[in-house]
């Protein structure tokens, strides 16, 4: 729930939808150009040609607008059954072909977001997503080690590999990358 959403309650209109989705896609198209730092509120908002009380109506601070995208892009990323605690017959590796897949189509911003210094808002949010992933698949493993242990490494270890996709430019294809986890971690 964002910030409009706690002061006004419920569901945002068509209206209000439609002016953070304008927000997102300036924010968007200027982090596939410059570095999150040296973006200004300003500029986010002659991009989305809005006013700036428009824009302190959905997100108090920029920070807080990164924040909005992450989950944004996470919630679309990872549902749709991929985190859900259903019925789900997708292998790990199809599951973490399809997170890579999602983050590739969204590069622009990754990469942007990724190589600013408030990429760590990003990775924690994608932690605790790849979290709740991992937690789903522990038992496939068969590891002799504490689940804690096995879930936080799996983690730390995904997310280090997207940190090296994102640095080589993610030119190696997702579905490559998601077998690349797989062979190290030695599960099929």
């Amino acid at each position: 729930m964002n910030i409009f959403q706690k002061m006004y309650g419920g569901a945002m209109d068509r209206r209000q939808k439609k002016t953070r989705d304008a927000i997102f896609s300036a924010f968007g198209s200027l982090l596939e150009r410059k570095r999150y730092e040296n973006i200004t509120v300003q500029e986010i908002i002659d991009a989305a040609d809005i006013c700036r009380s428009t824009f302190y109506t959905h997100f108090e601070t920029k920070d807080m607008l990164l924040r909005e995208m992450c989950a944004d892009i996470f919630d679309h990323v990872f549902k749709g059954g991929i985190c859900e605690y259903g019925e789900d017959s997708k292998t790990l590796y199809e599951k973490l072909s399809h997170v890579l897949w999602h983050l590739y189509e969204s590069r622009g911003r990754v990469i942007g977001i990724l190589s600013s210094d408030s990429g760590y808002i990003f990775m924690r949010y994608l932690r605790e997503y790849l979290t709740q992933l991992f937690c789903l698949h522990a038992d496939d493993f068969g590891a002799r080690v504490p689940r804690d242990f096995l879930i936080n490494y799996l983690t730390g270890s995904f997310s280090e590999v997207l940190k090296w996709w994102v640095k080589e430019g993610m030119s190696t294809p997702p579905a490559q990358v998601a077998e690349y986890f797989m062979e190290v971690t030695e599960t099929h």
